[in-house]
């Protein structure tokens, strides 16, 4: 269960009558917890509990209790034996009247009316294996508010089909968000009296809700009609007490869908929220996906927490503001000319979703501008910091509207604690008419039309491209000299997921600079925007993406395009999880690269470590693979730079899949004629090497086929390849190989043993998995092999040093090292190796392999799972990793970091050795 669905369930739970024996298991079921463990823990086989509570391990200790009585039960349950030895994370009692809880690990509690505890669910998400922090526990009521619209949503496009149609689908995210205006509006005080929205509609609408569209429709025209001409609009006298509002958002159409008796009943639920409490960065990325249906069904995983964002923005532009506050001290005219250039500043999200990177930008900006003014004596100086400077463009309409009216509540919010109600209502009403977010696709859009540098003498660019209007009035920036930062969170979307659509964008932005650029994410489209909006404009850009565009064969066509336009990365975030508030997520791993047209002394380099923390550094320079050293790109080479042994793909059957059975498979063709075990040897792909699971092909030369061809079972084989090599493709290759339908394509096998190195291998190992065969083995082209090289060449490719290599040069496949021998291993910088050096290598690696023997029968899967793997086999690795690193610098690395910025450092020397 996610976050959302969890509010949902303890909301319906905290409604009905308290049931004291039901109440635990009921609470547990609202926690996402399955029927067969309820089963167990009723039966008393899983309940531990010593106090007649209910107990569940490493989870909740719960009791209900006389009324009166829940503080000493809570007592009881903190003192129980039990709740210790099955350690508990939480306790609880309620009476039904009154709930407290307690979060051993920390300490923290809560004390609450039993109707009022789903206001704490956020509380208990662990229980769902959800990891709280901070920021999740404090956005419960915009989670709460997620559910109930998201209830109300689905609910009257039930009772209103053509409404969830795509001719009615804007009108429907255009009616949601008013009512999201209504809800904020009437407990804000914006409206004249509290609770004015809703309590009209409970009062002029019948309980069945059939004419509640009418009343809603009247009070969206009654916020559309300027006082002086509501006489001739003929308002309905209770609809007068409603301020005009407009600024676009109640213009054009009041019509409403349909309320049933059911919607009536959400509605009102909505209403009896505490609108004060919205987080509008928050609530806006949880709620666009309200409209969308596919994003429904994983409601409340759209959480983009402010940490992550300030990753983005503070080293961007902010901590640059922050520096040049301090610097200003009580300075009247240096704080004055850093509120000029504050007010000029323009932050541009093109792709800005609900426009969550706009509103913290915004509230952060507020911020400093209110230090500024306190220092100056004017706390409550009216704000110099125009709404309209924080721009995006968002595909999707609703998350469109979202944005803005987030922003338009954000700034509320700060007018609010920075001048007080009173000031930040007499300025409010009505709306600014003016639309500072564009719905359309930012890939077709032409930015310096969108954002516009300086003024309005930037306008549309003579290209068939942009010739559609923007739906946007122009607004005139009295910007001059004003800085544009670019900043947000666009779609990634690896190459080989594209949309045909979404492939013709990237057409459409790399075709003019780009031959090559069919392998590129889709995320890589808004670095070159960003880069060519750059050129026209002062500022910086820094965007999120996953590190897929830092790494493998991404690199040498993305970075050096972008700084032939004259961008340079001034920081840089290496890969960490962005997660989300999905229950066990694992969050996706991505980086923040920002990069400005101006030259720096030096970059800063900020690290995640293990535990989460983060290190940052001054560097010289960051590359494309995000790594301190210089602008160098790896590209593929045929031949190893150092001297290793030779890398090649394995052999690769070419309509010869008939040449292939599994073991079960030999074992009866051997049992039918046993001559045909000559024939037949283990043939091994990436899965076969780490599952120790082989399978087996016909391996025939061409003195034996004559004999071959006698036994009936390898002749059918043959035959069958010969038919599909002719039959199945058409190209030459497989014409002319269908001559000699008893092999593969290729045929190399080793003469005394081959190291195999799978393509592709789970980022959950840490150590590459290679194995060493024997001669009679046979490798397909879903492995790499070494074939009869010094064994001191397994050392090599089973350290540390050479994955930290792959995982920044080769790319992923998924999350997933993606191997290459021209891109890896014939790249990799090994330096001259003395014979010792070789000797000791050959130790290690044989150290490695005598440890897993020792294992018998256990496989690479088994052996590198990084939970269970064996003490002694982690022990050979770290002698392998000490004995090269040795090698390399007298010592062991302290990181990867260290590591690729060594092997980057010497690639660039060899190369430009072998070059010369």
């Amino acid at each position: 269960m996610n976050a959302v669905e969890i509010e949902q369930a303890v909301s319906e739970l905290a409604e009905q009558p308290f049931d004291a024996a039901e109440f635990p298991y009921a609470f547990l079921i609202a926690f996402g917890n399955k029927e067969t463990t309820i089963k167990r823990l009723r039966s008393g086989a899983s309940n531990k509990s010593d106090i007649g509570g209910i107990l569940q391990t490493n989870n909740i200790h719960l009791a209900t209790c006389a009324p009166g009585e829940v503080a000493a039960t809570l007592s009881a349950l903190r003192d129980s034996p039990a709740t210790t030895r099955a350690k508990a994370k939480f306790i609880l009692a309620t009476d039904g009247i009154d709930l407290e809880a307690e979060d051993i690990t920390t300490g923290e509690t809560i004390a609450c009316r039993y109707t009022n505890f789903p206001d704490h669910f956020g509380f208990f998400l662990p229980l769902a294996g959800i990891s709280t922090v901070k920021q999740i526990r404090e956005s419960a009521f915009d989670i709460r508010a997620t559910s109930r619209l998201n209830r109300l949503y689905v609910e009257l496009i039930r009772d209103n089909p053509d409404w969830g149609s795509a001719d009615k689908r804007h009108e429907m995210n255009h009616f949601m968000a008013r009512l999201i205006f209504c809800f904020f509006a009437e407990d804000t005080d914006i409206f004249v009296s509290d609770n004015l929205f809703t309590a009209t509609i409970d009062q002029m609408a019948n309980r069945d809700g059939s004419n509640t569209h009418q009343v809603i429709g009247e009070i969206f025209r009654a916020m559309n009609t300027a006082i002086p001409k509501r006489a001739e609009a003929k308002l309905p006298r209770w609809a007068e007490a409603f301020p005009y509002v407009n600024g676009g958002l109640f213009s054009g159409s009041t019509d409403v869908p349909r309320f049933s008796k059911i919607a009536q009943r959400y509605l009102s639920h909505i209403g009896s929220l505490d609108w004060t409490q919205i987080n509008p960065d928050i609530f806006g990325s949880m709620i666009q996906a309200v409209a969308d249906e596919e994003e429904r069904s994983v409601l409340g995983m759209h959480y983009t927490s402010v940490p992550n964002i300030l990753k983005v923005l503070n080293p961007l532009f902010l901590d640059d503001l922050r520096t040049e506050l301090e610097a200003a001290g009580d300075n009247a005219r240096k704080l004055a000319n850093l509120r000029a250039r504050m007010a000029k500043i323009r932050v541009f999200d093109p792709a800005c979703g609900s426009g969550n990177f706009l509103v913290i930008a915004y509230k952060e900006m507020r911020s400093l501008e209110y230090e500024i003014n306190k220092r100056r004596f004017e706390p409550l100086r009216r704000t110099d910091i125009p709404l309209t400077n924080y721009r995006g463009i968002e595909l999707r309409d609703f998350s469109a509207e979202i944005a803005r009216l987030a922003l338009i509540i954000a700034e509320y919010q700060c007018d609010v604690t920075y001048r007080g109600q009173k000031e930040a209502l007499a300025e409010f009403l009505p709306l600014d008419a003016q639309n500072w977010i564009t719905c359309g696709n930012a890939l077709r859009l032409d930015w310096l039309s969108v954002c516009p540098p300086t003024g309005t003498g930037v306008k549309f660019q003579a290209d068939d491209l942009f010739m559609s209007p923007l739906d946007q009035a122009q607004i005139d920036f009295a910007n001059e000299g004003g800085e544009t930062y670019i900043c947000g969170n666009p779609p990634y979307i690896g190459y080989n997921k594209q949309a045909r659509d979404q492939k013709e964008d990237l057409e459409v932005v790399f075709s003019p600079y780009l031959k090559n650029w069919g392998n590129l994410d889709y995320v890589a489209a808004w670095f070159l925007k960003s880069a060519l909006f750059l050129k026209e404009t002062i500022g910086a850009m820094a965007l999120v993406s996953t590190n897929s565009i830092c790494q493998g064969g991404q690199v040498s066509v993305l970075w050096p395009l972008l700084e032939k336009h004259g961008l340079s990365i001034f920081f840089a975030y290496t890969s960490f999880k962005w997660s989300n508030l999905a229950a066990h997520n694992a969050g996706i791993t991505v980086i923040v690269v920002g990069l400005a047209q101006r030259s720096k002394q030096s970059a800063r380099l900020f690290e995640t470590n293990q535990d989460g923390t983060v290190a940052a550094r001054q560097v010289p320079q960051i590359n494309g693979y995000l790594i301190a050293g210089a602008l160098v790109y790896v590209s593929k080479r045929m031949k190893p730079l150092s001297g290793v042994g030779s890398m090649s793909f394995g052999n690769h059957p070419y309509y010869g899949s008939a040449l292939i059975c599994s073991l079960n498979e030999a074992r009866d063709m051997i049992q039918n004629d046993d001559r045909i075990s000559k024939y037949l040897r283990p043939i091994y792909g990436s899965t076969e090497v780490i599952k120790a699971a082989p399978r087996y092909c016909l391996w025939i030369s061409e003195e034996d086929i004559s004999d071959a061809m006698e036994i009936p079972q390898i002749e059918d084989r043959v035959n069958t390849v010969r038919k599909n090599r002719l039959e199945k493709s058409s190209d030459a290759q497989a014409q002319a190989l269908a001559k000699v339908p008893y092999r593969f394509r290729d045929t190399f096998t080793p003469k005394e043993h081959v190291i195999a190195v799978p393509q592709t291998t789970s980022e959950n190992r840490e150590f590459l998995p290679c194995d060493l065969l024997d001669h009679r083995s046979v490798l397909t082209f879903k492995c790499y092999a070494i074939y009869d090289a010094p064994l001191w060449n397994m050392a090599i490719v089973a350290s540390r040093l050479h994955l930290a290599w792959i995982g920044a040069v080769c790319g992923r496949m998924r999350t997933d090292f993606s191997y290459s021998n021209t891109l890896g291993w014939n790249t990799f910088p090994v330096p001259k190796l003395t014979e010792k050096n070789r000797a000791d290598l050959t130790a290690a690696a044989t150290g490695i392999l005598l440890a897993r023997e020792a294992h018998f029968p256990a496989t690479i899967a088994d052996l590198y799972d990084p939970e269970k793997m064996p003490a002694n086999l982690r022990a050979a690795h770290d002698h392998n990793d000490e004995v090269l690193e040795r090698i390399y610098i007298g010592r062991r690395f302290r990181n990867d970091t260290e590591r690729l910025e060594k092997l980057f450092e010497m690639y660039t020397k060899m190369t430009t050795k072998v070059s010369a």
